[in-house]
């Protein structure tokens, strides 16, 4: 049973969508978002960023950072520049990529879901990571940025988002940066909002799809709320948090890729005559090679690119985290043969998200920066909520969703 529930958001008037609107905290560094607020005094990286307001080289996590996070969130309310909705209430954010649609649902989650596992998660989080989002949520008292949820296929609410955005939007508008569309809708109808709250409460689970620690960050500051409150009665703002929720069959996972240093004391030869004990190796010349399928693998070495597929009894289909092409060549090839033990801390290996393409692996090796690249078939929906379902834990690195939330279409207070 997953609870959610309406709330009134707080958001910028629609002709100021553009100037506010960010992208997430996460996907770039406090230069880039110097630079990309600049000139502009009513961009959310003045909230989300908050550094950027200081001397650069200034630490993001000094006190006072976070404090002038919480000044800037009630300058913004104060100007107008972030209004509160009167009444509470869902909304519906689209996002187009290369002429792809997919629609969320804007919505507040239990914090018990999250503490019980009803919300379920796939990557393990850092507490370091935990800790400066719970910081951020604590001093502004709010979730100014949203989770990204999977939730299991329901043709009901595909309808009621449909009858939604068959009209004109709230918001609609094209990043620069990247060129997606960001388009968003609110549903203010009782009858929708009591029956979207009916249909989730019929869903056994729902699926952190993106943003574990912005997940566990809100999860833990409601449940200290509720601890620090003595007339805690359960149904207050703080026991929510903010998630846009997607039907999983809208969702893409694109391929996180893998480039390594070196060969660990090995030529290129050596290398490949190691790769084939457990792969088949087809040299596919200079044009770049793509997976093709499952346990299928594109390897960049010396100016020439390889398929390599896994042999059988190299996987376990039975298992679902063997199972997985991240699983099969962080042993076989990354431990085995290169020695990388742990894709967290180790400094030999990077990883590239699949939305620069494999051109950007050719690049890295080219360059000399690196010596192998190593891309894989993307993940699927289904082998994300089959590892989530059965308790698992991903490996490092295994997905990548794109397009990214944008940051500062709502804002979801805990008062």
């Amino acid at each position: 049973m997953a609870k959610i529930k309406p709330f009134k958001g707080i958001r910028p008037p629609k002709d100021l969508i553009k100037e506010v609107a960010s992208r997430p905290y996460d996907v770039l560094n406090s230069e880039e978002a110097r630079e990309e607020a600049k000139g502009n005094e009513r961009s959310l990286y003045h909230i989300i960023k908050p550094e950027i307001d200081f001397p650069v080289g200034t630490d993001e996590h000094d006190p006072a950072v976070y404090e002038k996070a919480a000044e800037n969130f009630r300058l913004f309310q104060e100007k107008g520049w972030l209004v509160q909705d009167q009444k509470e209430q869902y909304y519906v954010y689209a996002q187009t990529m290369n002429g792809r649609t997919q629609y969320g649902l804007v919505v507040c989650a239990y914090v018990d879901d999250y503490l019980r596992g009803n919300i379920k998660k796939h990557e393990l989080t850092r507490r370091d990571k935990e800790e400066d989002r719970m910081k951020h949520v604590r001093v502004n008292n709010a979730n100014i940025e949203p989770v990204f949820f999977a939730y299991p296929d329901n043709p009901e609410l595909d309808a009621i988002v449909k009858k939604y955005t068959a009209n004109a939007p709230e918001y609609d508008f094209v990043a620069e940066l990247d060129g997606f569309g960001h388009t968003f809708w609110i549903i203010d109808e009782d009858k929708d909002i009591a029956r979207i709250t009916e249909l989730f409460e019929a869903m056994p689970s729902l699926y952190i799809a993106d943003g574990h620690h912005r997940s566990a960050a809100a999860a833990l500051v409601g449940a200290e709320k509720a601890k620090q409150n003595p007339n805690h009665r359960g149904d207050e703002e703080y026991n929510y948090f903010m998630a846009v929720c997607f039907p999983a069959n809208q969702l893409t996972i694109i391929d996180y890729n893998r480039v390594v240093k070196d060969l660990n004391g090995l030529t290129e030869e050596e290398f490949l005559a190691k790769i084939a004990t457990n792969f088949i190796v087809e040299d596919k010349g200079m044009d770049i090679y793509k997976p093709a399928g499952l346990h299928n693998f594109s390897l960049y070495l010396g100016d020439k690119w390889y398929s390599l597929t896994a042999k059988p009894g190299t996987y376990n289909d039975n298992d679902p985290i063997g199972v997985l092409d991240v699983t099969i060549s962080s042993n076989l090839i990354l431990d085995e043969v290169l020695g990388i033990k742990d894709l967290r801390s180790d400094k030999r290996i990077d990883f590239v998200g699949g939305i620069r393409g494999l051109g950007e692996l050719k690049r890295r090796v080219d360059s000399g920066e690196m010596k192998v690249a190593l891309a894989l078939y993307p993940v699927t929906m289904k082998q994300l909520m089959d590892i989530a379902d059965t308790g698992n834990i991903m490996p490092p690195k295994t997905t990548w969703f794109e397009p990214k939330l944008r940051s500062g279409l709502v804002i979801h207070k805990l008062v």
